[in-house]
């Protein structure tokens, strides 16, 4: 299984040599197997990439994320179709049942929010706020009609993150934590194809102008382990550097917790898109496995 996640910004040179990724940088060369590669990241604007090997890598289901000149991700390329049945699972996605999709997204909430309540625990947040967690986490509804997941993240950034602290600000941890996002987003999407599903038809994000509605979905419970490596490692007032962003592609690499087993988050990504795809098979909500927050090197 692909594991390699190959962060590119210095290079001059991508491209196909056999059934390598060739890296040149001026009368170097590099050629890793494609076979050993999940993701791409390409910070280099100046980067030259051919066009067989981004053939080639949507062939290996291998996603290519392009970042801006802020270093953030802002575009990425991913295979078509990654499944040989993806005709016949998309016609399947198509008709799942709202019902059901009200009854996964519940369970999602209340996954997103059980991780959220074990990251405050691990910074020894406030109890009461933790206690207040624990209700909403408790307090979840079908479809999440009352809006539990709004409420418990605003108790939980303001708690971490300071009275402050805007999700929306130009600061160096919102650009981690969308940078963090944004990478686990693009491996969300490659499991997704992979299996055959569409990104774009989501449970509960809908966005018409949104290609990777589903992957949103999925992301949520995956969140909080991007927040406590942002909430471990920067302040306020540092600098987006070279480091943090390499660190944020490494955290996506390693271990969690799930389904009684330590997975990579990969792993644990394409473990818990196969529980949904068994969910709406079946309709056993006991079918769905959720990643813990806990980081296993």
């Amino acid at each position: 299984m692909s594991w390699r996640i190959i962060y590119i910004e210095s290079s001059d040179y991508l491209n196909l040599y056999l059934d390598n990724l060739k890296i040149t940088k001026g009368i170097e060369k590099i050629t890793i197997p494609l076979s050993d590669v999940n993701s791409i990241i390409i910070d280099n604007h100046s980067l030259v990439m051919s066009a067989s090997l981004i053939s080639k890598c949507m062939e290996y289901n291998i996603n290519i994320v392009i970042c801006d000149p802020f270093h953030l991700p802002s575009a990425l390329i991913f295979p078509y179709s990654g499944n040989y049945n993806s005709s016949f699972q998309l016609r399947k996605q198509l008709e799942w049942e709202e019902n059901s999709k009200m009854y996964i997204w519940q369970e999602i909430v209340k996954a997103k929010i059980k991780n959220q309540k074990n990251v405050m625990e691990y910074f020894d947040a406030n109890p009461e706020y933790i206690s207040i967690l624990d209700k909403y986490y408790q307090e979840v509804e079908l479809n999440d009609k009352t809006n539990r997941e709004g409420l418990a993240a605003k108790i939980y950034f303001r708690e971490l993150f300071g009275d402050d602290f805007l999700r929306k600000s130009d600061d160096v941890r919102n650009s981690a934590l969308n940078y963090g996002y944004s990478i686990l987003r693009s491996q969300i999407c490659r499991a997704l194809v992979a299996r055959g599903l569409n990104p774009h038809f989501g449970i509960f994000h809908r966005g018409p102008s949104n290609p990777f509605n589903l992957a949103d979905d999925v992301i949520e419970v995956f969140r909080p382990i991007v927040d406590q490596y942002v909430l471990k490692n920067l302040k306020i007032n540092d600098v987006f550097t070279r480091n943090i962003r390499v660190e944020l592609v490494a955290q996506t690499t390693k271990k969690v917790m799930i389904d009684g087993k330590i997975h990579t988050i990969n792993n644990a990504i394409i473990i818990m898109v196969d529980s949904i795809i068994s969910f709406f098979e079946t309709g056993n909500i006991d079918e769905i496995k959720f990643p813990g927050v806990k980081i296993y090197e």
